[in-house]
Order: C-alpha cells, then sequence, then structure tokens
C-alpha cells in the first residue's frame, strides 16, 4: 500500500495544473526559438527546382543535364566577400601571429607581466582551481583531466594569448630588445625592402584551424573505428594573404601591375570583392568567420545561434542564382544581356577585348547592378565563385535529389560559378559549369558564404526572416 500511495503522490505531482493529463502530448516544455538573420545576407526560402541547362549548350559541354532538385532554406552572402571584409580576416590572423611570437618570447625569457616590457605579452597563466577553495567538483575533475594536459604536440597549445594590451605599431616606442627582436623577425628584411618601406612578411599569416569531419565519421560503418573521433578531427594550416600576383599573371603582355599593387590594400577598393584567393583560403575565411561570431555571442552571454559559415555547395548556388525564377537564363531572367535602355545587366565582357563598355574595367564595386530576386548582387559577372562541390562530369547524375551536394572526393577540382569580368556572357548562366584548381588563385574568381537556415517551416512567408527576427 504505502507503494502505491507513493507512486500517486509522484504522479500527481506532474500532473496537477500542467496541462499534462498523462497523456506526453505536450512534451517537454521549453522556450520558443528564435533566429535572426545574419547581417549582410539574404534568405533563401528552399524548395524545388530544375537544376541544369534548360537552353542550348553553346559550347557542347555536355556536363549539366536537367534533373529535378530540392533545396534546403539558406542565408546567403548578399554580395561577394569584399577586399574590407576579407582584410579583417587578415588583420585579425597578423594581430595572432604578433602575439604568439611576443608571448613565446617572453616565456623563453621568463618574464610575465610584472617584468613590463615584452612581459605585458606573455601568456596569461590559466588559474589553478586546486588553490581555489570554492572550486566545484566539475572544476576540479576538468583541471584534473583535461588544463593540466598538452592538448597536442604543439607545446603552446591551449595557453591563452593576452589581448588585453594594446599592440606597439610604432617602432620608436618598442619597449625593449627582445620586442624589436621580434617584430623584426616578422618583417621583410631592409635589405630586401623597396624605397626603405617596411613591410610586413605575409608569408607569416598562417591561419590554423580544426574541424570535425562529420560525413566521414557517418560513413564509416566500423564502430570500432567510429570510437575513435580523433580520427575525423582534421587540421588545416593556411597561408591567409591573397595572391596579389594573379593581376600580372593571368594576363601576359598586360599593364596590370597597379592592379597587383594596390587592389588588395588600397581603400579606393575596399568595397571591391576579393580576388586572389585559393578554395583552400575561401574555406578558412568561413571557419574565422565562424569562430568570429562564436566568440561574439558567447564573450555576451548570447544564446548560440546556428551559425556556421562555409561555401555553398553548386545546387545551392544555382537556386539561388536563380532568385525565384523557373527556366531563366539569367539571375535577371534573359535572354539578353542588357535592359529595355541598352544599359548592360552585369560586368562581363561583351565581346572580344571589350572590357569597359559595362561600365567595368575590371570589377566592380560589390553591390553594382541591379540584385536578383533574393536580393543577392552580381551572381552573375564581376568575379566567379567558388563552391563546395568538386568538378564532375557525371555530378548531376550521381548526387541525391534531396539536398544535393555532389559526391565526397579527393579531386582538386572545384566547381566555379557565375562567370566573371573577364568572360563572355555564357559563363553569366546561372545553369554553366566552369573549373579550376583548389590551389590557383586568380583575379577573377571570389566567393561568398552561407549558412544553413534551421527548420522547412521557414518555407511559410508569414515566417521570413527577412526583416529580422522570426519564431520557428
Amino acid at each position: 500500500m504505502k507503494k502505491f500511495i507513493t507512486l500517486s503522490a509522484v504522479v500527481s505531482l506532474f500532473s496537477c495544473g500542467s496541462g499534462d493529463r498523462g497523456e506526453l502530448l505536450d512534451g517537454v516544455q521549453g522556450k520558443r526559438w528564435f533566429t535572426e538573420k545574419p547581417q549582410g545576407m539574404a534568405f533563401i526560402p528552399g524548395g524545388s527546382y530544375t537544376m541544369g541547362k534548360t537552353h542550348e549548350d553553346l559550347l557542347g559541354a555536355q556536363d549539366a543535364p536537367l534533373r529535378s532538385v530540392t533545396i534546403g532554406s539558406i542565408y546567403m552572402d548578399e554580395t561577394e566577400i569584399t577586399n574590407n571584409q576579407y582584410r579583417k580576416f587578415v588583420e585579425h590572423v597578423k594581430d595572432s601571429v604578433i602575439r604568439t611570437r611576443l608571448a613565446i618570447m617572453a616565456d623563453d625569457m621568463g618574464m610575465d607581466a610584472t617584468a613590463g616590457g615584452i612581459g605585458m605579452f606573455a601568456f596569461e597563466e590559466m588559474e589553478d582551481p586546486s588553490l581555489n577553495q570554492n572550486q566545484t567538483a566539475f572544476d576540479r575533475y576538468m583541471y584534473d583531466n583535461y588544463y593540466s594536459m598538452a592538448m597536442d604536440d604543439d607545446e603552446y597549445a591551449g595557453r591563452r594569448l593576452n589581448t588585453k594590451v594594446r599592440l606597439i605599431t610604432d617602432p620608436r616606442r618598442y619597449p625593449d630588445e627582445y620586442y624589436v627582436e621580434v617584430m623584426d623577425s616578422l618583417f621583410i628584411p631592409a635589405d630586401q625592402n623597396l624605397n626603405g618601406m617596411v613591410s610586413f612578411d605575409v608569408r607569416k599569416l598562417n591561419f590554423k584551424y580544426s574541424y570535425w569531419d562529420e560525413g566521414a565519421y557517418i560513413r564509416e560503418g566500423n564502430q570500432d573505428v567510429r570510437n575513435r573521433r580523433d580520427r575525423f578531427l582534421k587540421t588545416e594550416i593556411v597561408n591567409v594573404y591573397p595572391d596579389t600576383t594573379a593581376w600580372v599573371r593571368d594576363f601576359n603582355y598586360s599593364y596590370n601591375e597597379p592592379m597587383f599593387r594596390e587592389y588588395f590594400w588600397h581603400e579606393a577598393y575596399g568595397e571591391y570583392p576579393v580576388v586572389g584567393v585559393t578554395w583552400h583560403q575561401a574555406k578558412a575565411f568561413a571557419a574565422w568567420r565562424t569562430l568570429y561570431k562564436k566568440a561574439y555571442v558567447t564573450g555576451r552571454n548570447m544564446a548560440h545561434d546556428l551559425y556556421e559559415y562555409r561555401l555553398p555547395n553548386e545546387s545551392e548556388w544555382e537556386y539561388a542564382a536563380r532568385g525565384g525564377l523557373e527556366n531563366a537564363i539569367y539571375p535577371w531572367g534573359g535572354p539578353y544581356t542588357t535592359d529595355e535602355k541598352a544599359c548592360f545587366l552585369a560586368n562581363f565582357k561583351p565581346s572580344r577585348d571589350d572590357y569597359a563598355s559595362d561600365g567595368a574595367l575590371y570589377t566592380a564595386e560589390a553591390r553594382s547592378y541591379k540584385p536578383n530576386g533574393y536580393n543577392l548582387y552580381n551572381m552573375a559577372g564581376n568575379v566567379a565563385e567558388w563552391t563546395d562541390t568538386a568538378y564532375d562530369e557525371t555530378t548531376y547524375v550521381m548526387q541525391s535529389g534531396l539536398k544535393p551536394k555532389g559526391r565526397t572526393t579527393s579531386n582538386p577540382m572545384k566547381v566555379v560559378r557565375g562567370g566573371s569580368w573577364r568572360d563572355s556572357h555564357y559563363f553569366l548562366q546561372v545553369a554553366t559549369r566552369d573549373r579550376e584548381h583548389s590551389d590557383s588563385a586568380r583575379s577573377f574568381i571570389g566567393f561568398r558564404t552561407v549558412v544553413s537556415a534551421p527548420s522547412p517551416a521557414m518555407l511559410n512567408d508569414s515566417d521570413s526572416p527577412q526583416s529580422g527576427r522570426y519564431a520557428k
């Protein structure tokens, strides 16, 4: 009898006043999910469309046969990533490289913040929770099992840089000879400088990041292998500085040296699309952007949104480029590349050696020309764009019809879409496929990123996040 009474009390405790009549229909009560349209991005509602060449394949490539596919909702950058945006990435890496070198030097000299000089930039020592009388059981466990262990082969891994102290950039104010030595090691030697100009050695701008290869983990059928999760943790080290020499290398017998010297750093080109970046650099930028966003929301105790920036796969790119139009040739529809006033609708090469009649000699500002139906600028022309998909002539046949991403392969050839300022109108067509080696940096290839949007409920126009926040 006692057991029965106790059970009744427990049931009563959970059912009274909750609206749940013991049928579990309400499920677990929680907060309503809200998300916010990422800054500078457009919402692309998921749906089905006919992917591939709906019109004559003038070059006879025959690599884009028609097929129906379904795409999930995404956010996509309204413009190609600009020089200003990519510079922020480069500057962040540069700041980290300098601070790491200073911290290592301070460590080698046995100096800390109390010593002044370079010691101000010493690694921040992690507090030993064993010294804290108010530590929790969780604190002690984490310290004993993780914080006091080396994270990998790098002896400095896991040590925190001191970012509270501002870097000293004026050589006349360097605090000591150790600081001078570190900074000197990061700049091009004086005997190699042009006209006495001091330049940072961009070969030192390496960005290291790790990611978990979810696809490989899921495809692995051996449970014993799956249990070794470290096998699926990948680390990449990428030099992030754009290859500005592409402006000269891509064009023989052309005077493009001014673009080589000025395009990436001159403020006049700040809102122009970044070029000279490889597929690997574009991927690294997306990874850094994800970390940058997570650091922002974590530092402000904000709810973690589902932000993971990445390159779009080919099917997502084509769907977004169509702007909601069925069987369109170009993002604006077509079949012409000019409007009713004979004004060009994109930045491309209208005819042989004619680069200027469309209004731009090289690239144009990222928000030039009219956007398509999804408010995306220059999905045709200006610069061609990297996608995450490996190029294969049989990709369309082999991929899934549901959110296709292409086959997993080590093929270094990646799909490039959209055409550029130096291409003919054929490459501006939404279904035209082009390719480039992932290690190549071109003066006519850039990129934009996407974020997967949660929930198929976003297909409801009344919940469209285009104007701001919305409820799932």
